[in-house]
């Protein structure tokens, strides 16, 4: 039965400096997929999955979202984008449901739309936040900042969400949420690609894993534990080309977000 393929990305390559991060990566996924992407530190998952959506631009190579070539044409609302947690997302004292409304601006749009605050609600009580929309970033706790900006990306309503490592650095209980979540979505019929050290929770719902090595693609089948010592407390996440955010990009544009 064939798939109605909406990420591609082939022959694709990604240099940053004197760094060959990404190495002729070829990646696709279907329609009803979840994907987890698997790697050590410094393996290109985020790198890959920034790429594929545009806020790191290719050096070689080709991606298309929706049978779209990366650009103005893509149709942006129906990408769902959750960045790593960090600081920068507390938003200045901004409201869980000011976060979340702010996912409607894209396209060029100014104005929040008509009904927005009840969309932003709606997209809350996906992830069990609901109670929590007039709540400050700052009084959120760290797992539940990540849940809000899961929900600014649901607003949209989009067909693909892809997620980077959204359960680094948070308690057990916001992992098994996560999961919770994601299950929901998955029942919803979402295709969803996620960046993770461990497939912990989230295991009975992979459909496909992708483990990459010093930029390559070295498993794209099924699913796979990572190595035990991804999940002890004291391994870092981080990988050291973070950072690297061009301007421009059509996500950041479409999203605010830079990471």
């Amino acid at each position: 039965m064939s798939r109605n393929i909406i990420m591609r990305a082939t022959d694709l390559h990604v240099q940053i400096g004197a760094s060959h991060i990404l190495r002729g990566i070829d990646f696709e996924v279907g329609e009803g997929e979840v994907v987890a992407l698997l790697g050590a530190n410094g393996s290109g998952k985020s790198t890959l999955v920034r790429t594929l959506t545009g806020i790191v631009p290719a050096t070689r190579g080709s991606v298309t979202l929706f049978d779209e070539p990366l650009s103005a044409s893509v149709p942006w609302q129906r990408l769902g984008y959750v960045p790593q947690r960090v600081a920068a997302a507390t938003g200045m004292g901004s409201t869980a449901g000011e976060i979340v409304s702010s996912g409607l601006l894209y396209g060029g749009r100014l104005r929040l739309p008509r009904g927005h605050r009840q969309l932003a609600r709606q997209a809350l009580g996906q992830v069990g936040l609901e109670q929590r929309f007039d709540t400050t970033m700052a009084h959120l706790s760290g797992g539940q900042q990540q849940r809000v900006l899961i929900a600014r990306a649901l607003v949209r309503k989009p067909d693909l969400l892809v997620l980077d490592e959204p359960v680094a650095g948070v308690d057990r209980p916001s992992q098994v949420a996560f999961a919770q979540t994601l299950e929901r979505l998955v029942a919803d019929g979402k295709t969803i690609v996620v960046v993770l050290h461990e497939l912990g929770e989230f295991e009975p719902l992979i459909t496909r894993t992708v483990v990459l090595r010093h930029g390559k693609i070295v498993h794209d089948g099924a699913a796979l534990r990572a190595a035990d010592h991804h999940a002890h407390d004291d391994h870092e996440h981080v990988h050291p080309h973070e950072g690297f955010t061009p301007e421009g990009s059509p996500l950041i544009a479409e999203t605010g977000f830079e990471s």
